[in-house]
Order: structure tokens, then C-alpha cells, then sequence
């Protein structure tokens, strides 16, 4: 949330109409339902696993994440990025 001069200053005003503004921490893991599902992948599909390098680690999370949306019937897509690497 914009803690700028303008919504100090409109904050009272949106009280007003009911509207209310919560700041939440940083970092807010309860509130993020992502975190939810890394903590299901990391307990339940890769729990006591031991991984070589990076690449294993990567295939198995995509694997988990597969495995995961199938499980629940959810659908799953993998999205390759192209990085950019500045100089």
C-alpha cells in the first residue's frame, strides 16, 4: 500500500465512506496462497529426496508441481522466460 503524502491525506476521507486501509508486513506468508502449495510440494513431493545439482532439483519441482495439479484437478502450464543479462 502507497504510504504517499495523497493517501495519508484521503485516508480519513475513505474512513468516512467505510473504506478502510490494513497494512500488512513485508513479508506476509499467511496471505500469499502461494506459499501454501511450496509447502505441499516441498512436504509432499519432495520430501527425503536428494538432488545432484540444481537441474535435478528443478525437474523434480516441476514434476511436484504436475503431480500436485493432477492430484487436486488443477490446471498446471510451464512458462519459459527468456532472461536478459545486462553488462
Amino acid at each position: 500500500m502507497h504510504r504517499c503524502q495523497e493517501v495519508k491525506r484521503l485516508r480519513s476521507k475513505w474512513e468516512g465512506q467505510g473504506l478502510y486501509i490494513f497494512f500488512l508486513p513485508k513479508y506476509c506468508d499467511e496471505m500469499n496462497p502461494i506459499e501454501l502449495e511450496w509447502q505441499h510440494i516441498k512436504e509432499d513431493e519432495l520430501a527425503g529426496q536428494m538432488f545432484e545439482d540444481e537441474l535435478e532439483l528443478a525437474y523434480a519441482v516441476i514434476d511436484g508441481v504436475e503431480a500436485r495439479g493432477k492430484r487436486g484437478e488443477y490446471l498446471t502450464q510451464r512458462v519459459k522466460f527468456r532472461f536478459c543479462h545486462s553488462t
